[in-house]
């Protein structure tokens, strides 16, 4: 009898963050061989990939060499992170994706950088932003095709996690800086319940509608690493909600989905409904429609005050990108624009309450399909700004690959304050079409 082909063995980069602290926190490796693993993956990928901004390895060394001595023992122990390079670190720089900030260190930690080191992880570095988290991109490349872009803005982060860089990195959201690029890059995303997350040290782009990010390999680290970064003892993943509600949801923005990825979705529905889930499609409110043209104000409005002191001393070392984009549209926008666009997207936000109540998630497109070729845009925002805009927790799932062999993510919505159900959804879906 033929003897079947054994897997290779994983290598430690390759592991998922809760395979890591359980594999430190048993003996069975080090955090400081974990750190080297992903260090010699970096030191491979990192000249066609261009994923990070700041990178020193003496330090990642020596604070895995410090828990190794202390006993690593906590729900993140020796567990390697970036950190997009608007969050604050103290032992290294935060330049903003902006030459402005050239040499910027903060005295501090933001709160999830110092909650992530408390709970064991390791700060690999800084990963790279687009400028100010808005759409002038970075450097860096897809890793599947360095012709394409990895998306933005946590274009750094959702690349070095898609590339086995790291196991976790932390992006933000204003729009779909952090379900975009992940979908691009293979990777699960999320993007909690607006609030949840405290956003201290965090650059603001919109008070209104940022949220942390959080880009991994699997749900059960993004479950474990929310818990983290809400400051609360770990709890058990949720058991997967069987035959869960699912409303299948094409938007208004349908035609703009590639029809690759359109049957990728269409066929997606028709296989959970016969492995038992209960699928209709849902249509939202001819006004949701106009939800982009809110987003698009309230985060111009609030993005263009934030960078007063940027506008006034150094326009000219702002990209012209931004300056006639998000700038000229913030310094365009009235306050009485700004009012309304609030108020509107608080109706969107009952609206979909309602609307939620019949089903326990949502199943939409991530993005329009693969990554685009092309270094110098970042993609389609807008199958995000209906979610973000609304404040309900978004998972992006890595489940498909397009025509070029490319990966393409399908997108869950669960409802405000429940991301938890989401995530016991989303352990039966991935199971079903994963």
């Amino acid at each position: 009898m033929a003897l079947a082909a054994r897997k290779p063995a994983r290598r430690l980069n390759e592991l998922t963050a809760c395979e890591i602290a359980a594999a430190v926190r048993a003996g069975e490796t080090t955090c400081e061989a974990v750190a080297r693993a992903c260090l010699e993956r970096i030191e491979a990928r990192e000249p066609q990939v261009l994923a990070w901004h700041y990178l020193n390895p003496d330090r990642v060394m020596a604070q895995a060499r410090a828990l190794d001595k202390a006993g690593a023992r906590g729900p993140l122990a020796g567990v390697p992170f970036g950190a997009k390079d608007i969050i604050d670190t103290c032992d290294m720089p935060t330049e903003l994706g902006s030459p402005i900030y050239a040499g910027r260190r903060p005295q501090s930690d933001a709160a999830c950088i110092a909650l992530s080191r408390q709970a064991g992880a390791v700060v690999m570095g800084k990963t790279v932003t687009t400028e100010f988290a808005n759409r002038f991109p970075g450097k860096t490349r897809n890793p599947f095709d360095p012709a394409r872009t990895p998306g933005g803005s946590s274009s750094g982060s959702a690349a070095a996690v898609g590339d086995c860089m790291v196991p976790l990195a932390l992006g933000t959201q204003t729009t779909g800086s952090t379900i975009r690029p992940a979908a691009f890059c293979g990777a699960f995303g999320y993007r909690p319940t607006w609030g949840d997350m405290r956003l201290a040290g965090v650059m603001e782009a919109a008070g209104s509608l940022d949220t942390l990010g959080l880009i991994a390999r699997s749900l059960e680290d993004i479950a474990l690493w929310r818990d983290v970064l809400l400051g609360i003892a770990p709890q058990p993943m949720p058991d997967e909600l069987a035959g869960p509600r699912i409303g299948f949801c094409r938007t208004h923005l349908w035609p703009q989905v590639e029809p690759a990825s359109q049957k990728l979705l269409a066929d997606a529905a028709q296989k959970l409904a016969r492995a038992g889930a209960q699928v209709a499609d849902v249509e939202l409110p001819a006004e949701f429609e106009r939800i982009e043209d809110a987003q698009r104000w309230i985060s111009s409005f609030e993005f263009t005050r934030n960078r007063a002191w940027e506008i006034a001393n150094h326009w000219d070392r702002i990209s012209e990108t931004l300056r006639n984009g998000r700038l000229k549209d913030g310094l365009a926008c009235s306050f009485d624009r700004y009012v309304e666009a609030r108020s509107f997207a608080a109706r969107c936000r009952r609206t979909l309450t309602e609307i939620l109540q019949d089903y326990d998630i949502l199943l939409t497109a991530s993005a329009a399909g693969e990554a685009p070729a092309g270094l110098d845009h970042t993609g389609n925002a807008s199958f995000c700004a209906i979610w973000t805009t609304t404040h309900v927790p978004c998972l992006t799932l890595p489940l498909f690959k397009g025509p070029h062999g490319l990966p393409v993510g399908a997108q869950l919505i669960g409802k405000r304050n429940a991301d938890r159900t989401l995530f016991a959804a989303a352990r039966w879906v991935w199971r079903v079409l994963a």
